[in-house]
């Protein structure tokens, strides 16, 4: 499928950008593409269409615009097939953002333009792009979600030294705890899963199934880490991180009940911001959270600023899309009933249901 960029009328067709799906032969480059452009992230790598398809079963358009010849931007779109809101496009579901990845405005305007070509065409209920940043469209934008970034340093002291003396305090008082913090790679998948589906449960929320997380450490074995905080050899709270161009990604983390009691989050995110200075990392972001939330508060105390998301969305037929967060009345029912099953049956529920909740 191919589509023509939207350029001003006084143009010639040699300088039109044009949009059209990329082909297996042209990963490299766009994955090349991405490294280079400062709005690429780990979530515009071109696998991603591989996890997506191979993992949770949702083929994966990946748009590719280019202008005589040269690429201009790229932006990977997910086809959704979900029982609970019908069928969605999104760029990128199930991850903290996507949206376009462009090097000019036109190209950004030929991709988003391709991207509700491919809504209405395909006739879904609604597009929906994860942006980073506010992009030049007529679109409707969300603004309840916000990232949480570290700026590194390259020595952790700095850091430790600029955190205010209540917070240092807390951390110390968290360490004598017995607490200590291991990381890995696949080795640690089962552990990890394992307190990600209690801790998701008793949030209510349903979590994707184990071979998800395990195609994506497959695929990026030297991009992602899992990090375990222990106690006496027992699990207390987890987390997945990916690493880009310099930035880490926290993509998921969860933690037992003790978790809370023990301050187990206070020693696993310094170790973990330690690791990152350690590698060289330059931003840490601490994964998309609600604004003015409780994880908002906590992720401040590491000094990190607000990043401002926007989640634009198109709808073909005109309808209202479902409102996809927990501060909708309408799911807090079912949220409520999620935590009261046993975790047996959340193991075998889950995994249906988080495929389809992008």
């Amino acid at each position: 499928m191919r589509y023509s960029g939207l350029v001003p009328s006084n143009e010639s067709i040699v300088n039109q950008v044009q949009v059209a799906e990329c082909a297996a032969g042209q990963i490299p480059a766009w994955n090349d593409f991405v490294a280079a452009n400062p709005g690429g992230t780990f979530y515009h790598l071109a696998q991603w269409a591989d996890i997506n398809r191979a993992a949770l079963g949702h083929k994966t358009t990946l748009l590719a615009a280019s202008c005589q010849g040269q690429l201009q931007g790229v932006m990977p779109v997910t086809h959704v097939s979900s029982p609970f809101f019908g069928r969605i496009l999104c760029s990128m579901p199930f991850v903290n953002y996507g949206g376009p990845c462009a090097a000019t405005a036109e190209a950004q305007a030929a991709l988003i333009g391709a991207a509700k070509a491919l809504a209405d065409a395909r006739r879904v209920r609604y597009l929906e792009l994860r942006s980073a940043a506010p992009l030049e469209t007529d679109m409707t934008a969300s603004t309840h979600k916000i990232s949480m970034s570290i700026e590194l340093q390259s020595d952790p002291d700095l850091l430790w030294n600029a955190y205010s003396s209540k917070h240092r305090t807390n951390i110390r008082r968290s360490y004598k705890n017995e607490l200590e913090v291991t990381s890995g790679g696949i080795e640690l998948l089962q552990v990890f899963y394992d307190v990600m589906q209690a801790s998701w449960r008793d949030l209510g929320t349903p979590l994707y199934g184990r071979n998800y997380f395990e195609e994506i450490l497959r695929t990026f074995p030297d991009n992602t880490r899992i990090f375990l905080c222990s106690r006496r050899g027992e699990p207390v709270a987890v987390a997945f991180n990916g690493y880009f161009n310099g930035t880490v990604e926290g993509l998921w983390a969860g933690g037992m009940p003790a978790a809370r009691g023990l301050q187990a989050n206070y020693v696993l995110y310094w170790e973990m911001i330690q690791d990152a200075c350690k590698r060289g990392c330059r931003h840490f972001h601490l994964g998309r959270s609600t604004a003015d939330s409780g994880a908002e508060d906590f992720k401040r105390k590491w000094n990190a600023s607000a990043r401002q998301l926007y989640w634009y969305t198109h709808r073909p037929d005109g309808s209202a899309p479902a409102e996809l967060n927990v501060d909708n009345p309408k799911f807090k029912l079912a949220i409520r009933a999620w935590r009261r099953i046993p975790l047996w049956g959340t193991r075998l529920l889950g995994p249906m249901i988080a495929r389809g909740i992008p």
